[in-house]
């Protein structure tokens, strides 16, 4: 007979056994929590007592089997942050007790991208919490490679956000150095005002952000975007005019990723300038081609993140030149997982970001 006694940020273990609590997603909409081994790790491992969850956009595609390359039962959790509390043989890079989060991507280190750098590209790419087991449960044994440190003084809660920080960051570098640019973020949902943050944390001149919830865009003033448009009340072309001039943006970012979104980008956009699209684009595109071809504008696409775009993330953070706690919603205790879906699918226009407290 094993006893588990959950207390904040504590687990302690008695009995012969050592186990752990679970979080699965069966099927979906369905949730349960099982006792598992808590997981022996190897020389180059490091056991992570998990403190705090994020839930994305995906998650919640999970939730309502809608993602695509997800299959059931699956573990959740990829944006996440813990402390180390035992570590592997070979691992001299860490201390016990050390605040960590986790780079979720699983790559097979041979493929073309692989080979190259860019294995946040490889044919063969799983990620933590969809294609293979995620970090939801008390405890997570990782190879320390995958395990990035975060200050001392970085919040859990914001240590989780590192990671939908370092796709903004990841997608903001697909322009280079944006420094003294003028730029226009469209959706300001959780990535795109992290877009918004990161572009204008790495010298952009200044920022314009669009959307049609005014909570959204008062969130993206909270946090420091130039200029904030409502795209229900202004026209985007006339939003660029007054916002930059008849130069326009020098890039444009797409992370609302619909027809609509995309349009108002390929219409608008200066001749010869560039569009990023950052979000998952919803269904097939039904977009004006020609006009992108004949006013000759770069069209780039950005995917998840490599290790310079965590270390950057963090770096943002830690220089105050992007604000995380404005973005969190609520936060719930991890057995309330399923309550924390079911209030998204209820506040789905106010909701920002939510965090399970994984020791609560």
């Amino acid at each position: 007979m094993w006893l588990i006694i959950l207390q904040k940020h504590k687990t302690k273990v008695k009995g012969k056994g050592k186990i752990m609590i679970q979080q699965v997603m069966t099927e979906p909409g369905k949730i349960i929590f099982r006792e598992i081994q808590i997981p022996e790790i190897n020389e180059n491992q490091v056991l992570i007592q998990i403190m705090n969850i994020g839930i994305c956009g995906s998650d919640i595609h999970v939730y309502h089997g809608k993602h695509p390359f997800t299959k059931y039962p699956v573990t959740q959790g990829h944006e996440v942050s813990g402390k180390i509390i035992k570590l592997g043989e070979n691992v001299k890079e860490f201390e016990i007790g050390q605040k960590v989060t986790i780079e979720p991507q699983v790559y097979c280190g041979h493929c073309y991208p692989c080979r190259h750098g860019k294995y946040n590209l490889c044919e063969e790419l799983k990620v933590m919490g969809f294609q293979t087991t995620g970090t939801a449960s008390e405890f997570f044994a990782v190879d320390a490679s995958k395990v990035t440190p975060i200050p001392a003084e970085m919040s859990f809660e914001e240590g989780a956000m590192i990671e939908p920080l370092a796709v903004a960051v990841h997608g903001v570098k697909q322009m280079g150095d944006v420094a003294g640019m003028n730029i226009t973020v469209i959706g300001a949902g959780p990535i795109g005002n992290l877009v918004a943050q990161t572009a204008k944390g790495m010298g952009a001149a200044k920022v314009m952000i669009t959307d049609v919830s005014t909570l959204r865009l008062e969130k993206a003033k909270e946090c420091g975007v130039d200029v904030c448009v409502n795209t229900k009340d202004v026209d985007f072309g006339e939003a660029m005019l007054d916002a930059f001039g008849p130069d326009k943006a020098d890039v444009i970012y797409d992370c609302a990723g619909n027809n609509v979104t995309m349009g108002q980008a390929i219409k608008h956009a200066r001749k010869g300038s560039v569009i990023v699209l950052v979000a998952v684009f919803a269904g097939m595109a039904e977009v004006d081609l020609a006009v992108a071809n004949d006013h000759e504008l770069d069209i780039k696409s950005t995917m998840m993140y490599r290790h310079d775009d965590y270390l950057d993330a963090i770096r943002l953070v830690n220089e105050g030149k992007v604000h995380l706690q404005p973005l969190i919603s609520k936060t719930f205790a991890f057995k309330d997982y399923k309550k924390a879906y079911e209030y998204i699918d209820a506040n789905r226009e106010s909701t920002m970001k939510i965090i399970i407290n994984v020791q609560e």
